[in-house]
């Protein structure tokens, strides 16, 4: 985390403003592929055979089995559907106000990738709004009585095509999760800010377009009334009044600005600085009120500037001593909750809690062992402060005791590439570009541990007996800590490029390490931590997708980038072409996304997309994968006929970086690239 908070005296720049204020928002949904592949796409490949050619069928020998089966004496029950059941995941890096209490703080409401999430905090379940077709930027609460638990979330989309792919407003309940109303809005690019005001029955939003066009809707009728020119500069937040239904205010970079609503005009007025000497516009990113006609500004330097009508009439220096991100107040008790970026000191902290005249506050340190806390998004409940972090976490201080609570941890950067599932456990590892390795447990819904790394990781690798783990990095480097005590058995770098997979053989004697640099090393590991290369393949005729080993750990199977799967031996890394001997080998496990057993993965429509990551279950009879398109997909394997039937499930905002089955087939875990978020889903299997 780089910190700003000694740079310009002025506090004209910080880096996560102007990350922000920088950020292009495309759809997703359409991006190209995540990883720069050349040549044919496998459903390409195939020549088809003219009847002549075709071999006769022969039932007389059963394919062999091509995934080693740890329940060979059971009869398999095939999964039959994927139902989402846990998301390990905030979006705090770029939006702001969005974590929010609900039912008197038993359930906490935000966003991750396109799915809104309502948290028990007694029991840590999950409930999940679905309906959204790309990242989700903005959240807000109705608060009038009449429309409890109703919801406003704006999403990522593109106005040029006013179809499908337009970004919308999602007016919904909380707790049923039925979508009341959807505004499609000509905002290109996406809507940044929502607001309802006092009555609950209109809407405020604020696009991304250029002109960071301002709208008011009706939104039980789904009727655009009023809409302006916001600014030419970017608009970070504007909220309505909490007693009005007319009076609305915006910020943004070098600007507020106090809004009516009159009919069906809107009428703007620019902030009068002129009363205070030497006060000049800085950029502005939250906004709260007070009464009276009270409005603060919190600003990027840390002030927090109080406005008197539309004119400036003190400022409360260095409030927080970088930007204040975010604050929250309600006309109940008047109390202000500001939150900022800070480093945690004996004296401050990023959450303050100020009296009605911003004269006295009380600092709350938040215990997450950053050297520099930036907060955005606060809200109060009972007694409680909820606070949303730019590190994704989210956390509840107690008003009295300060004590901190943090309910939900994410990963800061994506993509996630890097996903291990536990040999017996319902336990999986997660590595990111974020350089943080990190534990989850499905059936405690939370984070155990985390390791920092100082590095971007790229794979993670259980061993066959889960005592070890194997993670690779994007500078080469690869190391193995022992589980129990997270301390380092042995490191090593032979590359200097990313390497792409990591794996461990079954029978635990070898580790094959493969890499952007068209190579899989072997190390034996009997050999002890010195991790000294005995071999590697030769001959890979371009970067390295995914590694598996056969059951007997004699050969592994790479998939390249090229589309291409080729079969080597280990350890001499001879490369394998007599196609009966392939066709006989049983694997340990099956992640590729290439072969002639998963041809069927590969749709019509995949010129402009790939199909990113694969995984066969343990029962060796289901096969999830994952695509540019942020879809999880299921379907029977093998399935080596084009375009195989199959089921999908929407929930990611964008490409997946990849996919794997827990022990026992009980759960799917999905890995999100630009979403940073970790998708959980229950197997549904089929009766017997």
């Amino acid at each position: 985390e780089e910190s700003d908070l000694d740079s310009e005296e002025d506090g004209g720049y910080d880096s996560d403003v102007t990350r922000e204020n920088e950020m292009n928002y495309t759809i997703k949904a359409l991006s190209t592929n995540i990883r720069p592949m050349v040549g044919i796409k496998p459903h390409l490949q195939q020549k088809e055979l003219s009847l002549d050619e075709r071999p006769p069928v022969s039932r007389a020998l059963p394919p062999p089995e091509k995934l080693q089966t740890n329940n060979v004496g059971k009869k398999k029950r095939p999964i039959e559907d994927l139902v989402l059941e846990l998301v390990f995941g905030y979006r705090g890096k770029d939006c702001r106000n969005n974590v929010h209490y609900l039912n008197d703080g038993d359930d906490i409401l935000y966003h991750a990738a396109s799915v809104g999430i309502l948290y028990n905090v007694a029991t840590g379940s999950q409930s999940f709004y679905q309906e959204h077709t790309d990242d989700i930027l903005c959240l807000t609460v109705n608060q009038h009585p009449k429309f409890i638990n109703i919801v406003a979330t704006g999403q990522v989309g593109d106005a040029a095509d006013m179809s499908a792919t337009a970004p919308s407003i999602h007016v919904w309940d909380a707790m049923s999760k039925q979508t009341l109303s959807v505004l499609r809005c000509y905002h290109s690019k996406g809507i940044c800010s929502v607001s309802f005001s006092a009555t609950g029955k209109l809407l405020l939003s604020v696009g991304l377009d250029p002109e960071h066009t301002v709208t008011i809707w009706k939104w039980q009728e789904g009727a655009r009334i009023a809409s302006k020119m916001g600014h030419n500069q970017r608009i970070f937040v504007a909220e309505f009044r909490p007693d009005s239904d007319t009076q609305f205010v915006s910020v943004g970079v070098k600007h507020v600005r106090f809004w009516t609503l009159a009919g069906r005009a809107l009428l703007s007025k620019k902030g009068m600085l002129s009363s205070i000497e030497d006060a000049r516009m800085q950029t502005m990113l939250a906004v709260a009120f007070g009464a009276g006609n009270l409005t603060f500004t919190g600003t990027i330097s840390g002030d927090v500037c109080v406005w008197k009508d539309h004119i400036l009439s003190r400022i409360v220096a260095k409030a927080h001593n970088g930007p204040v991100f975010t604050m929250y107040t309600t006309l109940r008790d008047g109390l202000i909750v500001t939150g900022g970026k800070e480093r945690p000191s004996k004296e401050g902290g990023a959450v303050k809690l100020w009296d009605q005249e911003l004269k006295r506050c009380r600092a709350f340190r938040l215990e997450t062992g950053q050297t520099t806390d930036c907060v955005r998004s606060v809200c109060r409940g009972k007694g409680k402060i909820l606070v949303g972090t730019r590190n994704a976490e989210i956390i509840e201080v107690g008003e009295k005791n300060a004590a901190c609570n943090i309910l939900i941890n994410g990963h800061v950067d994506g993509p996630i590439w890097g996903l291990a599932t536990h040999p017996s456990r319902d336990f999986f590892l997660s590595a990111a570009e974020d350089g943080t390795v990190r534990l989850w447990d499905i059936g405690d819904k939370k984070m155990l541990n985390k390791v920092n790394l100082g590095h971007a990781a790229r794979t993670v690798c259980y061993s066959p007996e889960g005592d070890m783990v194997a993670i690779g990095m994007k500078n080469g480097e690869f190391i193995i800590l022992l589980v129990t005590s997270l301390k380092i058995w042995g490191k090593k770098r032979d590359r200097r490029s990313a390497i792409q997979d990591i794996r461990f053989s079954p029978d635990s004697h070898y580790l094959a390490v493969g890499s952007s640099e068209n190579a899989v090393d072997f190390y034996d590991l009997t050999m002890g931590p010195s991790l000294n290369r005995i071999s590697y393949c030769k001959d890979i005729p371009s970067f390295v997708l995914q590694i598996d080993f056969s059951a007997d750990s004699r050969y592994v199977q790479v998939s390249t980038g090229c589309y291409k799967r080729l079969v080597y031996e280990v350890p001499s890394g001879k490369l394998l072409t007599e196609q009966a001997v392939i066709d006989r080998i049983t694997w340990a496990t099956w992640t590729s996304v290439l072969g002639d057993e998963v041809v069927g993965i590969w749709s019509r429509h995949n010129e402009k997309s790939d199909v990113t990551c694969a995984c066969v279950s343990h029962s060796g009879i289901s096969l999830v994968t994952g695509d540019d398109f942020g879809m999880v997909k299921l379907f029977d394997f093998p399935c080596p006929e084009k375009f195989a039937k199959h089921k999908r499930f929407l929930g990611h905002s964008a490409h997946l970086a990849n996919i794997r089955f827990t022990s026992g087939d009980r759960y799917v875990v999905s890995a999100g690239g630009d979403d940073c978020s970790l998708f959980v889903w229950k197997c549904v299997h089929m009766p017997h």
